[in-house]
């Protein structure tokens, strides 16, 4: 995990990284000041989030993460290189061309999406997402499809369970989770093909309390995230009624709670640990 720790007047803040498998976590400084010559940028940035690039063997703390920012109405990628828990260096790549931010950037969400080799952010009440290509660094956007992003339906990027491929889940005004998948074809919506579509109505009748009137029901559930470990769960938060996670192939609704009775936090970080841990293991180059 990667957080923002602060946002000092330096170029970037502060990055705290944290491994939750072994629990070792670094704080990595800020960018040097002659990481961006001539920084005409430095007044108007927006730091909007920090990724993983690639990682070394999981005994050691050695990777390279990406810090996005908005420079002047273009994408930038900031690159660190950490070896061994220490940050090596830092690099400011050159602001993406052809890919205009041309809306607040502050639209965009904090928390990116890794799916089918890719580094994804979501942009609120938006028809498309931002793209990177973590081999080449290249930005670009994504549409989402027109059913969806034009009429401002809440979707979550991730993969699909059983293969790994791109997919998009959203939970459409008539109480049905629609999934979509990348591909072309002559039926498709903007590259995407509906893949399912899950009818919710008696599922969200059993949520406790939750409205019967399926308007109001609508306006106080919406789906928050996809499973990252691939588990073919979707969680579902409400307003005042708990926090669920459904399972696309049994359609068990399960509602996630602490063993203490508290909720989760919003978001939900899924992590899948290996057993017997990877970090415990001999390291290899």
């Amino acid at each position: 995990l990667l957080l923002p720790h602060s946002r000092p007047k330096s170029l970037l803040p502060r990055i705290l990284i944290v491994d939750p498998a072994s629990r070792r976590r670094v704080l990595l400084p800020p960018p040097p000041r002659d990481a961006l010559p001539a920084d005409v940028w430095r007044r108007d940035r927006c730091v909007i989030g920090v990724a993983v690039l690639s990682r070394a063997h999981p005994s050691r703390l050695t990777f390279d993460a990406v810090c996005l920012t908005v420079d002047g109405a273009r994408p930038r990628a900031w690159v660190a290189s950490v070896c061994d828990g220490t940050c090596a260096s830092w690099r400011a790549l050159p602001r993406a061309e052809g890919v205009v931010v041309d809306f607040d950037p502050w639209w965009f969400e904090a928390r990116c999406v890794h799916a089918a080799g890719n580094i994804y952010w979501h942009i609120c009440n938006s028809s498309r997402l931002l793209q990177l290509d973590p081999c080449t660094l290249d930005f670009s956007f994504m549409p989402v499809p027109a059913v969806l992003g034009d009429r401002f339906k809440k979707y979550r990027i991730g993969e699909m369970p059983e293969d790994g491929r791109l997919c998009m889940a959203s939970i459409v005004r008539e109480e049905s989770l629609q999934i979509w998948v990348r591909g072309e074809a002559r039926r498709s919506d903007r590259g995407w093909l509906l893949e399912r579509e899950i009818c919710m109505t008696k599922v969200l009748e059993t949520v406790p309390g939750l409205p019967k009137n399926s308007m109001m029901r609508m306006l106080c559930t919406w789906l928050s995230d996809m499973d990252y470990a691939r588990t073919g769960k979707v969680f579902i938060c409400t307003w005042g009624y708990g926090r669920y996670a459904f399972h696309l192939e049994t359609g068990k609704l399960e509602r996630l709670v602490m063993k203490d009775g508290k909720e989760h936090g919003d978001p939900i970080y899924a992590y899948t640990l290996a057993w017997p841990p990877e970090f415990l293991a001999a390291p290899t180059n």
